[in-house]
């Protein structure tokens, strides 16, 4: 599995420590930006980068994505098809994420959560699956429903 990850000026120094992180933890990491702090970039050149690369490794292909509130690369990421993105919390809330809804994008809002707190969220987030219930996957397969009926809307 690689982890694709992504952030803007405001996340940019939390990303550098997750990426630190996984590979200490045996990830294999695919840091798509910035490479460098630049306060003039957008937080949505780097969620479109990192949602491509999930959905492009639909097996087994996940994402972090962090600007200042996070809810900026959140809303860019969920407008992929195939993109299931929670802004994460807590613990407990990625924990849910992962086991009900399978999420494969994970946001964090760097203004608002601190190294070791991300650690540990994205820790419970790597490691926990999808529980596969019937109810979740029946769930699932709604949005993808949801995905090719929006993709076959005209653009307006």
């Amino acid at each position: 599995m690689i982890i694709y990850i992504g952030a803007d000026h405001r996340g940019f120094k939390l990303k550098q420590s997750l990426v630190d992180y996984l590979k200490s933890s045996g990830y294999s990491v695919s840091d798509l930006g910035d490479d460098r702090y630049d306060e003039n970039d957008d937080y949505v050149d780097f969620a479109i980068k990192v949602a491509e690369k999930v959905i492009g490794d639909p097996i087994g292909g996940k994402g972090v994505l962090i600007c200042g509130s996070g809810v900026g690369v959140d809303v860019v990421a969920n407008r992929f098809p195939g993109v299931r993105s929670a802004l994460a919390i807590s613990t407990d809330q990625v924990l849910m994420a992962r086991k009900d809804d399978d999420v494969n994008v994970l946001s964090l809002a760097a203004d608002f959560t601190d190294e070791d707190t991300a650690k540990k969220i994205l820790g419970v987030w790597l490691q926990t699956p999808f529980s596969g219930e019937e109810r979740y996957q029946m769930r699932l397969n709604k949005l993808k429903e949801l995905d090719n009926s929006i993709n076959q809307l005209p653009n307006l």
